[in-house]
């Protein structure tokens, strides 16, 4: 069915049309051309009216509504439509632009449910279903969940949009397949997620395992407290690691500096003293964090399941080097992996996992920030820059994508846009994405909670998606406060009437 026209200039990627009725922003529409069928996405949408048009005052805007309402060709609707390729190639996923833009005249009509299926529905291995299309609710919209995994993943959005329901869902997904998931739980959002096969476990962190500058971040040595630093990478020897008594063996190596009659050392001697306090007070403080017998952290990974990796308890420092320890190790092990199995080295088996790996980084903009370095920043480049090659996926997750490292950002292949309303996010975004044209970064204000952009390699074309809800997923919603104080009340009613009822009780008793 004919729909509008293709006028004014037009472009091999873009066009202008005037059409019957006003089509919606991520609606598909179809061009005819003598190439072939065209295949487009309405990426921005106006109406206009004459009548209304040099309106002033009240008294005139009342007239035109009754000129207009008599004028049935005094509505204009425009369609600024994005040119996705041609049809039959998309078909078969490839994304051909044509060598002559449509002339302006050329019909544009809806594509058929058929025609759309075979784009953001293909039965093939791999995709899976995530939602349905913003604007064809009939059309299950999938994506390719070997793409994010070879390619890596971001989901950037304000909070409360849906990030975390996106993430269960990919994460059951990927479940359902046995495939091997690892979320860093930076708020406790996943432990209590309610899915086949997943593996809850409390960060921990084994001091020996790390290096001094390591330790003094885990042990909250002040950023610029150099004297302290040195004097714990003076005291943090070979046999401090491998001292079954780690704490007494640290204490007692900075015991010796503070003791020390050497007038070099001497003059750190105050600082010693206060290295002292901290490694005193660190063992108190995180007793339930800093483990030195837990032994390989990595060990309680377990292949083939979801494994929800809880750093909520960890200080921000403390997550930071916790996070970077463990994206060295796993791409350490998928490194030694992909060598042993493609017949590069005879050494025997010194890997724990034989498939690949999807690490999730909440909170993104805390681990992969813009404007400075951490350990947990460096690994995640590398894997983002590496991880293709040995099969560990990366996904990072942010509500502040203006924060993130451009950098690692740009490595991403495939991306999920959620609403966002800063021009600075939206800046970072459009920098980041390649495929995601100016006027469908314009759009993400509009999006409602659970819709999201998809571009990238995990889907055929960029697509507008509302996804489906994960039922399993029990916290991370917003909280009613008017509900928690409600109950709060009827329960210190409960608690006066328990009292009362023991007063007189006692009374009795007298």
């Amino acid at each position: 069915m004919n729909v509008g026209f293709v006028i004014g200039e037009s472009k091999p990627t873009f066009v202008t049309a005037i059409t019957s009725r006003p089509l919606s922003v991520g609606e598909y529409i179809k061009i005819d051309s003598d190439e072939g069928e065209i295949l487009g996405l309405v990426e921005k949408s106006s109406v206009s009216s004459a009548a209304f048009a040099d309106v002033k005052n009240f008294d005139e805007a009342s007239e035109s509504t009754e000129i207009a309402e008599i004028n049935k060709r005094d509505k204009t609707y425009t369609a600024h439509i994005g040119i996705l390729g041609f049809l039959e190639n998309l078909r078969k996923g490839q994304s051909i632009i044509p060598a002559v833009p449509p002339i302006p005249g050329t019909p544009i009509s809806q594509p058929t449910k058929e025609d759309l299926e075979a784009i953001f529905s293909p039965e093939k291995a791999g995709w899976v279903k995530i939602g349905n299309l913003l604007r064809e609710k009939s059309i299950e919209a999938k994506i390719n969940l070997d793409k994010i995994v070879a390619r890596h993943l971001g989901i950037l959005a304000m909070t409360g949009m849906g990030k975390s329901n996106l993430v269960s869902l990919i994460t059951k997904q990927i479940g359902k397949l046995k495939g091997t998931v690892i979320i860093f739980d930076y708020h406790n959002d996943y432990t209590t997620l309610n899915i086949p096969r997943i593996n809850v476990i409390d960060a921990k962190i084994n001091p020996r395992l790390l290096d001094a500058d390591q330790l003094s971040e885990v042990l909250e040595i002040r950023d610029g407290a150099n004297v302290q630093q040195r004097v714990l990478r003076m005291a943090f020897t070979k046999q401090v690691k491998e001292s079954k008594e780690f704490w007494k063996k640290l204490e007692a190596e900075v015991e010796f500096i503070v003791n020390s009659e050497d007038k070099k050392i001497k003059e750190i001697r105050t600082s010693a003293y206060r290295v002292q306090d901290i490694i005193e007070e660190a063992q108190r403080r995180f007793e339930d964090i800093l483990d030195p017998d837990m032994g390989d952290p990595i060990s309680f990974i377990k292949e083939g399941r979801t494994n929800i990796l809880n750093i909520s308890e960890l200080s921000e420092k403390q997550a930071n080097v916790a996070l970077a320890f463990y994206l060295q190790q796993l791409l350490k092990d998928r490194k030694d992996a992909s060598i042993v199995k493609h017949g590069r080295s005879k050494r025997e088996r010194n890997y724990k996992f034989d498939s690949p790996i999807f690490v999730i980084i909440e909170e993104a903009h805390v681990f992969i920030p813009k404007d400075h370095d951490t350990s947990a920043k460096y690994w995640a480049a590398k894997i983002a820059r590496e991880g293709r090659k040995f099969g560990l996926g990366l996904g990072i997750v942010s509500q502040r994508p203006r924060s993130v490292d451009l950098n690692v950002l740009s490595q991403l292949g495939s991306f999920a846009i959620m609403k966002i309303i800063q021009e600075d996010d939206q800046r970072q975004i459009a920098a980041a994405t390649e495929s995601t044209s100016r006027e469908l970064i314009a759009q993400l204000t509009s999006l409602n909670v659970g819709d999201a952009v998809l571009v990238g390699q995990w889907t055929n074309l960029p697509s507008l998606v509302h996804v489906e809800e994960v039922k399993e997923k029990i916290m991370g919603a917003d909280q009613s406060a008017v509900n928690a104080w409600a109950n709060a009340e009827k329960m210190n009613e409960i608690a006066v009437e328990s009292t009362q009822g023991l007063v007189k009780k006692d009374l009795l008793l007298e």
